[in-house]
């Protein structure tokens, strides 16, 4: 069965800093581009961060940029969002991706990709 299955949300103050996992079963990440992407209440959903190992292309939305990375421990088939420096306007569902044939760049603007994890809140208040 394919799936990604994340983990590492909750409550956070602003200025923590959280990781997030996400194992895939079932492809290999190195195949694809992989990434993350968020929904706030209200708005609509957004590409966070987005890699591709394969030619080690990034893309990051800019008001998270020197805040969050993504990277993917490839022999444990997993893709983690490091998320320093948090804010409230963090606040929102949080879910890995993962596309075989988009670029990141193209993955992370669309925010769009053949897999979504079921997502995981995350909440940034004092």
């Amino acid at each position: 069965q394919l799936q990604l299955v994340e983990s590492g949300g909750g409550l956070v103050q602003p200025g923590a800093s959280l990781r997030l996992s996400c194992a895939a079963s079932g492809f290999p990440l190195d195949y694809y581009a992989i990434g993350w992407f968020r929904r706030a209440p209200g708005k609509e959903r957004e590409g966070v961060s987005c890699i591709d190992t394969r030619d080690n292309s990034t893309y990051t939305l800019g008001s998270v940029k020197g805040r969050f990375t993504t990277f993917a421990d490839i022999a444990k088939n997993t893709m983690y969002l490091q998320m320093n420096s948090l804010k409230p306007e963090d606040t929102a569902e949080y879910y890995c991706a993962a596309d075989r044939i988009a670029t990141v760049r193209s993955m992370c603007i669309n925010a769009f990709a053949d897999f979504l994890s079921e997502g995981t809140q995350v909440t940034v208040s004092s």
